[in-house]
């Protein structure tokens, strides 16, 4: 018997009813031999790890663009925390570790440049409009592997398109990460935000620290503990209404004092300017994409809109400011 053959059994006697067992997988966009050692999920993690849009998550911007300290998360350091919160969550409900991982590791595979400021830049110039998740999805299926794709299994997509808060992924694994996603930014935002100086613990409103704790290492054990409790033996993942509310009510307290921080964000009317000027040259001039993007107009009949967010959307914070000082910035006045 093969070893993948023997871990799928192991599922099968050891997870959960309601786990998404590798064997029972609804399989992949393209049929292939399956590995001699790894299950379908183990595979699809590895295959994200092992992407070129993985490894430029390390030089995007989380929340704080061009932070002056090396201990800011960056989109990277984010998913990574993801998927640590995740799998101890799934470890929890005998759910699969592997399907969890996969995803919390590609589900922001196409984020841009700049964080969530990035995305409004792009979903306001595009009149196609632009999703990080879905752009997530155009990586792993499309643009990866010079254009074949990593070729993921159904559920490791479904978990990757639906992980935001308004969306619903089939498997349980998927809303895990769904609900760990917004678990980890609200912990490590937070923790960021302390460095920063911009928020304290005497800011949160006390009815808050009572109920969630008094620092972020003690809320994100309230929170992992309450999905926990909540979801033991259902077929779903679920908060208490308590704390579900609780948690709501932080993030908003986020949104009106760290988000929308003018100390925080005061580079992101820049960002967002520079990322459309680049959006309206390649328009323009989708030569000048190279060759790879340009092939996508030309070739295989993809819309210019949607090759230049392409483009765009897989650059880091530094690599897009190379290009725009590269267009736009005369040599000569570099020296100033």
């Amino acid at each position: 018997m093969l070893i993948r053959e023997e871990i799928e059994q192991q599922e099968k006697k050891i997870l959960s009813p309601n786990a998404s067992c590798a064997v029972d997988s609804r399989g992949r966009l393209k049929d292939e031999e399956p590995c001699d050692i790894r299950t379908c999920y183990q595979r699809d993690r590895d295959r994200i790890i092992h992407c070129k849009a993985f490894r430029r998550l390390k030089d995007k911007t989380q929340v704080f663009l061009s932070p002056q300290g090396d201990h800011y998360r960056t989109r990277l350091m984010h998913t990574l925390e993801v998927s640590q919160t995740s799998r101890t969550v799934a470890k929890a409900l005998m759910l699969n570790e592997d399907l969890v991982e996969a995803i919390a590791l590609g589900h922001d595979l196409g984020h841009t440049p700049f964080g969530h400021a990035g995305e409004r830049a792009l979903a306001a110039v595009c009149p196609l409009g632009f999703k990080h998740n879905e752009q997530s999805i155009r990586v792993v299926d499309i643009l990866e592997k010079n254009g074949e794709g990593l070729n993921l299994t159904w559920e490791v997509r479904d978990g990757i398109l639906n992980h935001q808060t308004s969306r619903h992924p089939a498997t349980l694994e998927g809303q895990i990460v769904r609900l760990c996603d917004k678990i980890s930014y609200i912990h490590h935002d937070m923790d960021d935000g302390e460095r920063a100086g911009l928020l304290t613990e005497a800011d949160i409103p006390p009815h808050l620290r009572d109920l969630l704790g008094r620092s972020t290492r003690e809320r994100l054990n309230t929170l992992i503990h309450d999905i926990i409790r909540a979801s033991r033996g259902k077929d779903e993942i679920l908060m208490s209404a308590e704390v579900r509310d609780a948690m709501a009510e932080l993030r908003q307290f986020m949104f009106e004092n760290l988000y929308t921080n003018p100390k925080a964000k005061n580079e992101e009317i820049k960002a967002t300017a520079m990322l459309q000027e680049l959006y309206r040259y390649y328009i323009e001039h989708p030569e000048a994409m190279g060759s790879e993007y340009y092939a996508m107009i030309t070739q295989k009949g993809e819309r210019p809109e949607r090759a230049v967010c392409d483009y765009i959307s897989g650059m880091t914070d530094q690599y897009s400011i190379a290009k725009f000082k590269e267009i736009y910035v005369p040599r000569s006045w570099e020296k100033y």
